[in-house]
Formats: structure tokens, C-alpha cells, sequence
């Protein structure tokens, strides 16, 4: 049997137009010990027989598989529970990769012994092709153990794509069956075993926004259920004896995945209060993860350290604390849509 260094998982749902150039890029990746686990999730235009006719050519690297269809989520734990190689990652199938991807990837997490690898990205465009941002990309490269005297973790973007994975970390895991935020609730868990990660700055991935996918329709339904499952993630922590541990980066890190992300996409549903969401959210915070307010990486002093970013973070927990709801949506609004300053978290 083959020894893989790599699996890709990629899901496919429908996407004929983009998904010929997404595995195009997968199969004439540089390194060579990989295989791509294409899950198809009962697409109904001609993505299942691409999947095959690739996986006929491409026998030793393809593998397709065909199922019912049950969300995102149901497809990357399908791939995920199939994954033989020493390290796992995923795909979006609308999206690309450069021929280095898998490759920078796993020697960087490889050579430094880490369990997670993560490279920059960009952010593109979809009807205009045009970059709107690159993420990822100021990190530096370096390695560096999870701690919770260092807030890095916290500012790493949730999506599983840019990432590599040891498997082995992350085999007991599973996407959640929620809309919109199971990445983040995935990444979260993760660093119960994760304890080391590497950073590679270079743009190896290229995202598409496609303003009608689920992550910028959020409805109130989804902010409940986020809530649900960042207790679940705390209960999790407390199982494994990591949360007194972690706790002031868990609390941050809720602080910015509820507070702010959320929030954010949430007060586009016209159908939704928003400041009272905005109130009742920050008693949550307070009742469950309480330590945010006093959090050591949200003072003045430490984010002036660490740059604009951290700056803006820390003036959103400043307005935050005085109920300025209205007021951090508006500005937070303002510098994304209208000025295109990528300070998404």
C-alpha cells in the first residue's frame, strides 16, 4: 500500500465551471506522495463524472467518492475518515492552489516537527477576478509551540484550506452540522492536541468570495448555534484538563469569532435586532468566558505593540464595554465594504 504524505480532501458540490482548474492545480502539485480524496455530495450538474473521469486518469493520486447529499460538513468528515496520509488538509473546489501548496506545506510542518502548518492567502473576487486581500501573509515564517502567554492563535483565520494538519491530531475531530462558522469551531478544537505550528507567508492559495455562499448569510439561528457550540468547544477544553490552561485565549478567541466576526455578518439580516443581539452576545461573553474583559492582549499598551490590527481590536472591546454597539458596526462596516481595509477576523 502506498504511503501518502498528504491527503487533500476536496468537496464537491455542484461548481463544474471551476472544478476542472481546481484539480488540475491538486494533481500537478510538486510533491508527489499525495492523494486527493474528491467526496462528491450528490451534486446535480456534471461534477460527479469530472471527479471520475479524473479519478480514472489520475488512479494512483483520485480517488472519487459519491454520496448523498448532507452539507459541507458531512463531505470533509467523509474525506477526513478515508485520509490515510500522515497529514490531512482540505479544499474548496471553486478555488485554487499554487504547485508548491501541498509541498511548502508539509516539509515546513515536517521539518519543524509541527502539527500545523498554515500559509498565506488572497482573497478574490468573483465576478471581477480582482484581489481584495492577502492574509496570512505577515505572520513570518517561524514555528512556534501554543502557549497561553502569546496570542497568536487567536488571529488565525478558521478556514481548514490554507492548513495542513498531522492527522493524527486531528482524526477524532468532526466538522459540525451548522452553517457558516463549523470552520472556527473545528480550528478551536483542534488546539486541544495541536501544541506546535508553523507559519509559511507566501500566497499558495487563492480563495473566491462568492457573495451568495453561507458564510455571509447569517441569520439569528446561526448566532444561537455558534453560541451552542463555543460552549461545547469549552466543555471539550475542560475534558481533556486544557481549559484553566488556555482559558484567557479561549476567552479572547471568543471574544473575536462571537463578538466581532459574527456580529459583524449577523447585522446584515434585516430581520434582526441588532443592537439587542449585540447586548444579549456580550452578557454570554461575560457569563461564560469573562476573562476577555481583563485579557492582557486587549489593553492599549500590548496592542500598540503589535500594530493596526490589534489596535482596532482593542478599540471594538473598548466600545464594547461602553454598549457602543451601533457604533462598532458602523465603523467596522465603513473600513471593510466601503474602504476595502481587510481587518476581517
Amino acid at each position: 500500500m502506498e504511503q501518502y504524505k498528504l491527503s487533500i480532501v476536496a468537496a464537491v458540490y455542484n461548481l463544474e465551471k471551476y472544478l476542472p482548474r481546481c484539480l488540475d492545480a491538486l494533481v500537478n502539485q510538486t510533491l508527489q506522495e499525495i492523494e486527493i480524496i474528491c467526496v462528491d455530495d450528490g451534486s446535480t450538474d456534471s461534477a460527479p463524472q469530472i471527479v471520475d473521469e479524473y479519478a480514472q486518469k489520475y488512479p494512483n493520486k483520485v480517488k472519487a467518492y459519491h454520496k448523498e447529499n448532507g452539507g459541507e460538513f458531512t463531505t470533509r468528515n467523509y474525506g477526513l475518515e478515508r485520509a490515510t496520509g500522515e497529514y490531512v488538509t482540505f479544499i474548496d473546489t471553486d478555488d485554487y492552489v499554487e504547485p508548491t501548496w501541498a509541498e511548502k506545506l508539509y516539509n515546513s510542518a515536517k521539518s519543524n516537527d509541527a502539527d500545523l502548518a498554515v500559509c498565506g492567502f488572497e482573497r478574490i473576487d468573483l465576478k471581477t477576478n480582482k484581489v481584495v486581500a492577502k492574509n496570512m501573509t505577515k505572520m513570518g515564517n517561524f514555528a512556534k509551540e501554543i502557549n497561553c502567554k502569546d496570542d497568536f492563535i487567536a488571529f488565525i483565520n478558521p478556514a481548514p484550506w490554507n492548513k495542513v494538519y498531522k492527522r493524527e491530531k486531528v482524526k477524532d475531530i468532526r466538522f459540525l452540522s451548522f452553517r457558516g462558522f463549523n470552520d472556527m469551531i473545528f480550528l478551536l478544537s483542534s488546539f486541544v492536541n495541536v501544541k506546535k505550528i508553523v507559519f509559511v507567508p507566501d500566497v499558495l492559495y487563492h480563495y473566491y468570495l462568492r457573495y451568495d455562499s453561507q458564510i455571509h448569510n447569517i441569520n439569528m439561528e446561526d448566532v444561537n448555534n455558534f453560541k451552542k457550540y463555543l460552549l461545547e468547544v469549552k466543555e471539550f477544553y475542560k475534558k481533556h484538563n486544557k481549559y484553566e490552561e488556555m482559558k484567557n485565549i479561549l476567552d479572547l478567541m471568543a471574544f473575536i469569532h462571537l463578538g466581532v466576526s459574527v456580529m459583524y455578518r449577523a447585522s446584515y439580516d434585516p430581520s434582526i435586532d441588532t443592537k439587542k443581539m449585540m447586548k444579549e452576545t456580550l452578557q454570554y461573553l461575560d457569563e461564560n468566558f469573562g476573562t476577555w474583559r481583563k485579557s492582557p492582549f486587549l489593553t492599549f499598551r500590548y496592542s500598540v505593540k503589535k500594530g493596526f490590527k490589534h489596535v482596532g481590536l482593542w478599540g471594538i472591546s473598548v466600545m464594547y464595554k461602553m454598549g457602543l454597539y451601533m457604533l462598532f458596526i458602523k465603523i467596522y462596516r465603513f473600513l471593510v465594504d466601503k474602504l476595502k481595509i481587510d481587518i476581517k477576523f
